[in-house]
Formats: structure tokens, sequence, C-alpha cells
């Protein structure tokens, strides 16, 4: 569908500059990139030239059912405020090989791939003492079966949740979407718009807790177990990583100079809760690169980290990546939490770097 997009383009550009177009069929071009774009989960653009489809012809039914069909579509992405990974895609170029390629000679790229390889830093004596496993029941729900957690690292703390998912609700959400599932995007920190990267492998789907009773259930239990509403958070969005599927060294938070969200009106992402729903035969982990630690939990756990500090800064220590999969297939689920509606839950500390 890419080079079907890229061909009708260049046809519909070739159309406009010749006075003499015998034979073509400007009709034919629109709706070739209204399906095209379809496909591609470009759902705004679709809808842009299904609409030229009708201005060529008012009277085609197929082009006014599209119309309606790509309008709904674009209102529920407006309404559910998606971000980061919705199959939207912009028209912005993919970096030059030479920028790819000097960015895997340095240093930070190199720490990431010898992360993945498992060669991570030592604890200090210090850090293993802090380095804690306890039962927290503090809601409700919790009280008969307490959630089980475990510190693997202090600073950013970095809590592994134990069997957060059974089996069961794991292969649900995993058959909810997969009829979801498209090529993963990133948010552009230039233009706030969604585009493909190179350095992001993978597809994923969104899943709204009207979907599904499980899916309202999860939510609830990632609300207890984080303490945090989830009111403002962002749909579970659930991301399979076949062979070489990887993410590289990325924030999941808008960082000083970068859109925060202001579409959404919940601010920032101010934590992130990562369950597996698959234990990966080889490779997969998740890397945290400005200090030096691998994740490698098992199907069921999840991981949750603070992105922002109290004062609301980003931790910029929590840059992390998606290691490549070498064997197997890797199935997580996560939900980026926003900071409004967290004020009483997560309060501001005296010091700004706390």
């Amino acid at each position: 569908m890419f080079y079907t997009n890229s061909w009708m383009e260049e046809s519909l550009r070739q159309f406009q500059k010749q006075d003499d177009a015998d034979g073509i069929n400007p009709f034919d071009i629109y709706d070739h990139l209204a399906y095209s774009n379809y496909k591609r989960g470009n759902m705004r653009k679709a809808l842009e030239y299904s609409k030229k489809m009708v201005e060529l012809d008012p009277l085609h039914e197929r082009a006014q059912g599209n119309i309606a069909y790509f309008e709904e579509e674009v209102k529920i992405y407006k309404q559910t405020g998606r971000r980061g990974d919705t199959g939207i895609i912009t028209d912005t170029k993919v970096k030059p090989r030479s920028e790819r390629d000097n960015w895997h000679r340095t240093s930070s790229f190199q720490n990431y791939e010898r992360l993945c390889r498992g060669e991570v830093r030592n604890l200090t004596a210090w850090e293993q003492s802090k380095m804690l496993c306890w039962y927290y029941s503090g809601t409700p729900r919790l009280k008969i079966r307490p959630a089980k957690f475990e510190r693997v690292f202090l600073k950013p703390e970095i809590i592994i949740m134990r069997q957060v998912l059974t089996e069961t609700e794991m292969n649900k959400i995993k058959e909810l979407a997969s009829p979801r599932l498209r090529r993963a995007t990133v948010r552009s920190p230039k233009t706030g718009l969604l585009e493909h990267a190179k350095y992001r492998v993978s597809k994923s789907g969104w899943l709204k807790d009207t979907d599904h009773e499980l899916i309202r259930r999860v939510s609830l239990r990632i609300e207890d177990v984080t303490g945090l509403t989830m009111d403002t958070a962002e749909e579970l969005q659930i991301v399979n990583y076949g062979i070489a599927g990887h993410y590289e060294p990325h924030y999941d938070f808008a960082r000083k100079n970068e859109d925060k969200f202001t579409s959404l009106g919940t601010g920032n992402r101010i934590a992130t809760f990562l369950a597996y729903m698959s234990n990966v035969e080889a490779g997969g982990g998740t890397v945290f690169t400005q200090v030096g630690t691998t994740l490698f939990p098992s199907q069921g756990d999840a991981a949750f980290w603070w992105n922002l500090k109290r004062s609301g800064d980003g931790d910029d220590s929590t840059r992390h990546a998606g290691c490549p999969v070498l064997v197997g297939s890797k199935w997580v689920a996560n939900k980026w939490i926003h900071e409004r509606g967290q004020e009483f839950r997560r309060r501001c500390a005296l010091s700004r770097h706390e």
C-alpha cells in the first residue's frame, strides 16, 4: 500500500501538470489514494480524497458511504485522544541513511545494544539493600488478593508488579486487539503528528474500556495497583513485536520544548504501566539506557515507573527501549497515565529535583 500511495500521488502531480490528460481519470486516482490511505490507517487523508471523489461525482454512493465512515473514525480519534501510536501517519520522510548510520555509531546506541546483550551494570551493595518485595492492599479491591510488588531499580524507581494479568485475560486481550493491529507509529516531537519510523518496528492497536468488560476491569486494576486515576489516562495500547521487532531509546513523556498533549487537556504523561503478555524465547527485553539496567519480566507481570518528577519536570533517567526480538513473539499492553487528576494522589515535593 505504501507504493500504491506513492505512485498515485505522482500520477496526480503529472495529471495536474498536463493540459492534455486524455485517458487519465482523476476520479480513479482519488479512489486509489483514498483506499491506500485507509489501509495504512491515515483516516484524515482517506476522508480528504473521498471528498474529492464526491466533488467529481456527487451521486457516487460508495464514496458518500466512505465519507460518513471516515468522518466517524476521525471523530473517534479526536475524542479518545490517542497518542503515540494510532496507525495514523504523516507524509514526513524517513531520515536519510547517513543520519541513521551516524546515530548507530554513537556511544548512546552502542550502550543500548550492550544492554540488550545482557551486559548490565551490577548494583552496589547499598542499592541491593533497597531492592525489596512486598504485598500491597491499599484499595478495597486488593484486600482479598493483595498485589505483589518488587522494586528492581531505585533511581528511577522501577517496580515489577507480579501476576497482574491471568493467562485467560491475556489471551482475550490479544484476541480483541488482533483485528486492530496496524504498523506502529511515533509522535513527531517537531510537528506533534504521527509517522512511521525505522526505530520502531512493531504492530499496535488500542482498546477502550467500552470495548469489552475485561478492558474496563483491567483499567480498574491498574488504578488499584498504581493509586492513580484512569479518568485522564490513554486507552490501553496493545503492541506485538515479531522477529527483529524493536523500539530504540525514547522517552514516554513530552520533553521541555515539545507539545505536552495540549489537545487532550490532561497534561503530560506522569507514569507508564507496561504489562508483559508473553514469554520471549530470546531478546525482547526492556532496557533503561541512562542507568544501565534491563528488565525481563515474566508473562503476566507488569513494570511501572514515574516519567515525571514530583515537580512535573521530566525524569531523563527513564529513557528506555525495547530490545530486538530474536526468537519468539513479544506481546505487551501499556497504559500511559497523565498528570491531570493526580494532584492529590501524587503531591508535589518541597524540592524541584525530587
